[in-house]
């Protein structure tokens, strides 16, 4: 009997041009569960695909729609024991407002070295650091 694959989940990046300069601003959501901040993720449905999980996890979460774009970093780690993947994109924010709900009571808009500095998990990092690595290539995002 072999093992079970890892738990696939999927999430975005979720950004905008700040209302105030146009600097870069992430999307980090706040889940009262584990009072942790991260990116707005969740596992797939069964059948679904991970850029529709992605989307529908970002709406459900943040409240915001958003146009997934560029594939950034997956990550893999354990949770209780079991392998977990995480594929992420990047993802304009294309309108949309948040309320608070059981899973995510509180969101930030931040610039990304704020966003760095408060996620929970350092390996929230990498996704992130590709984004800004990847809008420094097009203009400076003014970190």
């Amino acid at each position: 009997m072999s093992a079970p694959g890892p738990v696939l989940a999927a999430g975005c990046v979720l950004w905008r041009r700040s209302p105030e300069g146009g600097g870069l601003e992430v999307c980090l959501v706040h889940r009262p569960r584990y009072d942790d901040w991260s990116h707005p993720k969740g596992k797939l449905k069964r059948g679904e695909n991970a850029r529709d999980a992605a989307v529908r996890e970002v709406l459900e979460e943040t409240g915001h729609h958003c146009t997934p774009g560029t594939p950034l970093p997956t990550l893999r780690y354990e949770v209780n024991g079991h392998p977990k993947e995480v594929l992420y994109w990047e993802a304009p924010a294309t309108g949309g407002s948040f309320v608070p709900n059981d899973e995510v009571d509180r969101i930030a808009w931040l610039s990304p070295a704020a966003a760095r500095a408060r996620l929970t998990r350092p390996a929230d990092r990498v996704p992130l650091d590709a984004l800004i690595s990847a809008a420094r290539t097009v203009s400076d995002p003014g970190t």
